[in-house]
Parts: structure tokens; C-alpha cells; sequence
């Protein structure tokens, strides 16, 4: 059980809550192109320059999508299309959560604020989280920080928006590399790691690890 309170329950959104389909579409756009462990090197320096192109200063998120796309084509030695990779973009606000999180945000909803802090773009987001099935108090953007995760900004610009403080909130994630470290530095003691299978878990930060959203309700008590 987790024995805390938190005054917030903040969220990551895509792959968290959302069904991040970023892989699903780079195998499915390019599989006639690349086959196999070709196609899966793919697949891994798309998400590996995804994160770097985020490490910055702020840019739109559709030129860190269309930059990702060109470095990845460029390191595969596959032609690449601008208008082919602006589809990854413009697919973000139709994708819908994973199948166990509506009903476990809604037992999370009856007690607690919960909160969203997203990679995302103000015009892309609402969409994404209007397919949640909860209530959400506040919905925070990168756009809005001007600042990406796993950089700190987006998590400090969010308490200020709150008025709050790292030990107020339980800050929850299926990503380690762009929430959890950073959060653990931040001094956000309670965590929790929704493990998506996407990535490794690492207990060194200190979290509660559940595979899903009612995992986590149940975590609290709910």
C-alpha cells in the first residue's frame, strides 16, 4: 500500500495513460521498406532521437516528430519524406488510452485532483485526454513551460502552477528516462512506475511499481 496522501496525483500522459502507437506506426510505414532487425533498428533510433531532439530548448513538438524522423531515415539510409513523417504528428490526438485506464482513473477521481504533465502541444492534448474517461483538475503542455521533460522546467513550472511542492504530489509514469529520474531529483518522494514493458524498471529511484491504473487505485486504497 502506498501511505501517503498526496494533495495532486500527477500524470505523464502518452504511454502512461495514452497508447503511445509511435512504434506501431514506424513499423507499419516503413515495413515495406525494411524487414526485420532493420526494421526494428528503426523502430529504437525513432524513440532514441525522439528523446534527444526534446534535451534542448523548447521547439514545437511536430518539428521534434519531423526532425526524429529525418535523423532516423538519414542513420537507416532510407529516403525520407517530410509529409510521410508529419503523419506521426498529426496521428497523436486520435490515439485512445490503454484498455485498464478509464476505469482506474475514474476510482482515482472520486478522491483525488489529478493532474496531467505532457510532452505534448496545446492543439494535440485535449483530445488525448477527453478519450481518458476522468476528470482531469489541471492538464499541463511542454508548449506551456516552453520546456520538454525529462528536463526539469515542466515539473517546476507545474508546481508553481499548482502552488505546491515536489512532497505534495505522487507523480505517476511508465517512463523512467522522462519523468521518474528527473522526479526522484526533483525530491518528489512517492512515484509510481506503470510498467508498460517499454522500459526496465530501475528501483534505485524509489517508486511503487503497478501494471496498471487500478493497480494503482488499489495501491491507495481504492
Amino acid at each position: 500500500m502506498i501511505d501517503f496522501e498526496p494533495k495532486y496525483i500527477t500524470f505523464d500522459c502518452y504511454g502512461t495513460l495514452t497508447k503511445f502507437r509511435m512504434a506501431d506506426m514506424a513499423r507499419e510505414m516503413y515495413g515495406d521498406r525494411l524487414k526485420g532487425a532493420e526494421l526494428e533498428k528503426f523502430v529504437a533510433f525513432f524513440a532514441a532521437y525522439r528523446l534527444d531532439e526534446v534535451l534542448g530548448a523548447w521547439k514545437p513538438y511536430r518539428d521534434v516528430v519531423v526532425n526524429s524522423v529525418r535523423r532516423t531515415c538519414e542513420r537507416m539510409k532510407v529516403e525520407f519524406n517530410e509529409a510521410e513523417a508529419e503523419k506521426f504528428y498529426l496521428a497523436v490526438p486520435t490515439w485512445g488510452p490503454h484498455p485498464d485506464v478509464p476505469e482506474g482513473l475514474s476510482r482515482l477521481a472520486k478522491k483525488y485532483k489529478l493532474v496531467i504533465l505532457s510532452n505534448a502541444s496545446d492543439d494535440q492534448i485535449q483530445s488525448n485526454v477527453d478519450k481518458l474517461g476522468a476528470p482531469f483538475h489541471r492538464v499541463f503542455t511542454a508548449q506551456q513551460a516552453q520546456s520538454y521533460k525529462p528536463r526539469m522546467r515542466g515539473f517546476e513550472y507545474m508546481f508553481d502552477q499548482l502552488d505546491c511542492n515536489p512532497q505534495d504530489v505522487l507523480h505517476v509514469s511508465s517512463s523512467l528516462r522522462y519523468d521518474l529520474m528527473t522526479a526522484h531529483d526533483l525530491g518528489i518522494k512517492h512515484k509510481a512506475f506503470i510498467n508498460r514493458g517499454h522500459e526496465p524498471g530501475t528501483p534505485y529511484y524509489e517508486y511503487t511499481e503497478v501494471k496498471t491504473i487500478g493497480e494503482l487505485a488499489a495501491q491507495l486504497g481504492l
